[in-house]
């Protein structure tokens, strides 16, 4: 496989790890902590809820990556992330957020170098696929800490995602 080949496989495989196998699982183990109820909470007039930032995170990933990236046609609504006031249960919830990263899991695998160089529409930009990965990986890291971060300080838990490891640690395992 050429230089240019790996390259793309390997940016692709960084964002698809941090995005289903690092932030998705947080958000799992958050969900699982909160009510339907508090799932819908909104700290005041100027802030969304856990929900609503679950759809966004859907919705998000479904327009950039599967439709931006994958070629699928982009039916997103994105108004109504925010504007959803549920109780949409919450393995409703969780399980259109699976889809989504199912179904941009699939888009990523199918990128190949080319296809991380070209330009093209997504939302009101012009990206390349490359720029849709960083975007969408970042974006994905940015409300994952906010839903963590409700999380704890609504329910003074310890979520505990790095029991076991010690991280004054200066050198970690190679990763293969």
């Amino acid at each position: 496989m050429e230089t240019a080949e790996r390259l793309a496989r390997a940016a692709v495989e960084e964002c698809r790890r941090r995005m289903v196998d690092d932030d998705l699982p947080r958000i799992r183990k958050c969900l699982a902590e909160l009510t339907d109820e508090e799932i819908w909470r909104r700290p005041n007039a100027n802030t969304v809820s856990v929900g609503n930032l679950v759809l966004h995170l859907a919705g998000n990933v479904r327009q950039w990556v599967c439709a931006g990236l994958g070629g699928e046609k982009d039916v997103r609504e994105r108004s109504k992330e925010f504007t959803e006031t549920g109780p949409l249960p919450k393995a409703e919830l969780q399980g259109l957020l699976e889809k989504s990263m199912e179904d941009a899991a699939r888009a990523m695998a199918r990128a190949d170098a080319a296809e991380l160089l070209r330009k093209r529409p997504v939302q009101a930009f012009e990206e390349t696929g490359i720029g849709i990965l960083i975007h969408v990986a970042e974006h994905f890291s940015y409300h994952t800490g906010q839903i963590v971060y409700a999380v704890k300080s609504g329910k003074g838990v310890d979520l505990a995602f790095y029991r076991g490891v010690d991280l004054e640690r200066k050198q970690g395992p190679v990763r293969g």
